[in-house]
């Protein structure tokens, strides 16, 4: 993955526009889809830093070194690992948690990279704004999982983009 990591592109250019972060989110989403419905596989540190980037606009999940299955034991999987910034509320509290959370940590990502909670909601489309909503619901019931938020407007909006140029 020649362009190096998402949080590297981050700091080149400084601002990812929707079109480009739509198709960033589709391809996380594709592999969370993968790793939770066919791998039963919790990520656990879904980042930045953690999505390799090509020159094409190919994204790629890395560092699954902490990672859990689903079916493992419990106390396995309410180890406290990952990066704090992006746990899920359950994760921090030391409850259950399940696929969600890797979800809660796909909009923390954008939260904390991409556009900071200082930044007016105004500057964004209504979609995004809906999309990273249904990723941080504080109650993991409450978030879509990464099938359901394939099909969300967001995504949909620029399904048509497939490559993408951050220039630098």
């Amino acid at each position: 993955m020649d362009r190096g990591s998402l949080a590297d592109i981050i700091r080149q250019v400084k601002t990812i526009l929707e079109p480009y972060l739509a198709v960033v989110c589709k391809q996380v989403l594709q592999g969370l889809v993968y790793l939770h419905n066919e791998r039963h596989v919790i990520h656990r540190d879904i980042k930045p830093s953690n999505l390799l980037v090509n020159h094409k606009g190919d994204v790629k999940i890395t560092d699954f070194g902490v990672s859990a299955m689903l079916a493992s034991s419990m106390g396995q999987r309410d180890t406290f690992v990952g990066t704090y910034n992006y746990m899920s509320p359950e994760r921090i509290s030391g409850s259950t948690y399940d696929y969600s959370s890797d979800i809660w940590s796909l909009g923390m990502a954008k939260q904390l990279s991409v556009a900071p909670p200082s930044t007016p909601p105004d500057q964004f489309s209504p979609e995004f704004c809906s999309f990273f909503s249904s990723c941080i619901q504080k109650d993991p019931g409450d978030r879509l999982t990464s099938l359901e938020l394939l099909d969300h407007p967001f995504i949909k909006k620029f399904e048509d983009k497939d490559a993408w140029d951050f220039g630098g």
